[in-house]
């Protein structure tokens, strides 16, 4: 269920991940440090009180688009948060969910239920190229697979807040074809003009590396520093022919996984 910005509920056999949680209203600021913010122009679908019992939490990086002031009130701290380890220092240290967990690039950590297993395992992001990583939190992809008696059923790719680099074509020859990839969109812009986010065409030359079966675009016109809107990606991934592999959908719908 894609509930806005890069905020998704998963409900993966029997587990419930929360993604990104951004709870934020239209109007309200998201902080990005060094006295960056950016205004919300949409709502959630989803209040946080609406939520239904979360297994864990798959955060990609620590900005205030994808853990808000809300998530920080209002989140069971006991919940495990499957994260960075940038991420997971300070969630633990200033507050207080000791349970968040920093995977570095191609750690895993296993989840377990009902006989089934989830394996999320974290994949190279880039956030800014160059000296300007400096300036934001260091970020994540996510593969999760969930198993059966050994057998993988399903591989669920969640890009974080990347743009386009050379390390994501390790991610094509270690998962030749995952069954849906997430993509976070927007072609987010610095103050100077520097994008920060993949936009429309960085988005479709993931498609095409990756080649997974099904795609869902996310995070694309939630804040006003988004340049690149969900029309420009579609009418990109029209052009190269993609378009049977891309489920799009509104603020509060559903899509099954497999």
């Amino acid at each position: 269920m894609f509930i806005g910005n890069a905020t998704t509920l998963i409900r993966y056999g029997s587990f419930t991940l929360l993604t990104d949680p951004n709870f934020l209203h239209r109007g309200q600021r998201a902080y990005l440090g060094h006295g960056l913010s950016t205004k919300r122009l949409t709502n959630p679908a989803l209040s946080i009180d609406e939520l239904p019992e979360l297994d864990a939490v798959v955060l990609s990086h620590l900005h205030g688009d994808h853990w808000d002031r809300i998530a920080r009130r209002r989140l069971d701290r006991s919940l495990p948060i499957i994260t960075t380890p940038h991420a997971s220092r300070r969630l633990q240290g200033w507050h207080g969910f000791r349970r968040a967990l920093g995977l570095r690039t191609w750690e895993h950590h296993e989840l377990s239920k009902d006989g089934t297993t989830l394996r999320l395992t974290a994949l190279p992001g880039l956030h800014a190229p160059g000296p300007a990583r400096l300036l934001l939190p260091p970020v994540m992809g996510t593969m999760l697979e969930l198993s059966k008696d050994g057998r993988v059923l399903h591989r669920l790719y969640i890009t974080g807040d990347t743009l386009m680099h050379d390390a994501l074509t390790e991610i094509a020859r270690r998962y030749p074809q995952a069954d849906l990839a997430v993509l976070h969109l927007g072609g987010a812009k610095l103050p100077g003009g520097l994008i920060v986010t993949m936009d429309a065409s960085q988005g479709v030359d993931l498609l095409t590396l990756l080649k997974p079966r099904r795609a869902v675009p996310v995070h694309y016109d939630d804040y006003d520093v988004m340049t690149s809107s969900l029309s420009d990606f579609r009418e990109e991934v029209e052009r190269r022919g993609l378009g049977s592999c891309v489920t799009y959908l509104d603020r509060g719908e559903r899509t099954p996984l497999s």
